[in-house]
């Protein structure tokens, strides 16, 4: 259905969304994926998804990771568009690690709970649930950070590959922090400054401000969602999708205060990851310490961590064994789990965890050969590694460089 006026099939198409939603709640199955609570500990659950129905769970198993504030749903959005229903069906072992409700009381933790306990001790857990196989990690938005740092800090963990979705690591180049970035630089937004004194004093940052400045950061899309969905009523399947990111959206959660501190002052200010390492107590964590084989996705329209925010991660990984880059269409959370994510993001990491799988996983024997095969195989004007697969247009492209 567009502006012009609507064919009668689209009349009545519409005229039969607006009842079901009327009289129904909802165009939207939001039914979650059967899961099993099979580790746990302070903000650490890690869930394994049952198998579907007439499926058997073959190859290595793969442990989405949740990023801070946003809830797990992120990964099982709905039916038909959800990320561990499709990695499910496929026959995957599939794991998840969310850290359930973030209180006043937790205002102590810092990024070190994260990368020292709770992603190492997921890891295992899964390897050890999976009979000892190695773990493919798949990390969104901070998620993406923080499996990131726990795998440079630990190269030992039984890590299959790492995939990160959304992960800005030059946070410079994040348009939204243009606006505020003079004021980091204010004597009074220094040392026990405002923005300092206002989360030690909330101990972290609440829900209400984390939905506030999630839909801050979605600003035209929800300026542009009225006329949306009366171009839309008919699209049944778009609908659909609206609920489902309305229901992510009014689900997050509050950051612990400590840990905000960090990003804040490591990552926001000090723009650390940029230059491939960050402080953590009395060592630094380094990138390029990073072994596995890891694939990073950039969203073409993604507002929150822009392509050029993600991508510079690519030349900090001088140590793993193959490293590749996708543009996929897509917003921050599109990119993950919108209905285009269906045939681009999720084919090419059904691709990533086959080709670094076990049994039939290829690596070169060295880094210097993986670098030879590089050298002969790669397009450097291509998005990607893959110089035949293009997502969206020449401007997508002209991203990729």
């Amino acid at each position: 259905m567009d502006l012009l006026p609507p064919k009668p099939a689209q009349v009545v198409s519409a005229a039969s969304n607006v009842a079901h939603k009327v009289f129904y709640g909802g165009l939207a199955d939001l039914r979650p994926m059967p899961r099993t609570l099979i580790d746990d500990g302070e903000l650490r659950e890690v869930y394994h998804y049952r198998p579907a129905a007439g499926v058997v769970e073959t190859g290595d198993p793969v442990l989405l990771v949740t990023p801070l504030a946003a809830p797990a749903i992120c990964f099982d959005l709905r039916r038909g568009c959800s990320l561990v229903e499709h990695l499910v069906t496929e026959g995957r072992r599939t794991y998840l690690v969310e850290y359930g409700e973030v209180s006043f009381k937790n205002r102590n933790l810092g990024m070190e709970h994260w990368v020292d306990e709770v992603l190492p001790e997921a890891i295992k857990a899964v390897s050890e649930h999976a009979g000892g196989r190695p773990v493919h990690v798949i990390g969104w938005s901070l998620g993406g950070i923080f499996a990131l740092l726990t795998a440079a800090d630990q190269p030992a963990l039984p890590i299959a590959s790492l995939t990160v979705v959304g992960s800005p690591v030059d946070v410079k180049k994040v348009p939204l922090m243009a606006p505020v970035r003079p004021l980091l630089n204010l004597n009074f937004m220094e040392g026990n400054g405002l923005v300092t004194r206002g989360y030690q004093a909330m101990g972290g940052i609440p829900k209400p401000l984390v939905n506030w400045a999630f839909t801050a950061a979605s600003a035209q899309k929800v300026i542009t969602k009225p006329l949306a969905l009366l171009t839309n009523l008919d699209d049944a399947d778009f609908l659909a999708q609206i609920e489902a990111v309305d229901r992510f959206s009014a689900n997050m959660i509050a950051y612990p205060g400590r840990t905000f501190g960090q990003l804040y002052h490591r990552m926001v200010k000090g723009n650390a990851l940029a230059r491939g390492s960050m402080p953590f107590g009395d060592r630094t964590i380094e990138l390029s310490s990073i072994t596995a084989p890891v694939l990073v996705f950039g969203g073409a329209t993604d507002g929150i961590a822009p392509v050029k925010a993600v991508k510079p991660v690519v030349a900090l990984l001088t140590g793993s064994v193959d490293v590749r880059f996708e543009i996929v269409p897509g917003g921050h959370l599109g990119m993950l789990t919108g209905r285009a994510a269906r045939g681009t993001t999720w084919r090419v990491l059904d691709e990533w965890i086959e080709q670094w799988s076990t049994p039939t996983r290829k690596a070169p024997a060295s880094k210097k050969a993986a670098t030879a095969k590089k050298k002969k195989t790669a397009d450097p004007d291509a998005i990607g590694a893959n110089p035949h697969r293009r997502y969206g247009s020449a401007g997508s492209r002209s991203l990729g460089r």
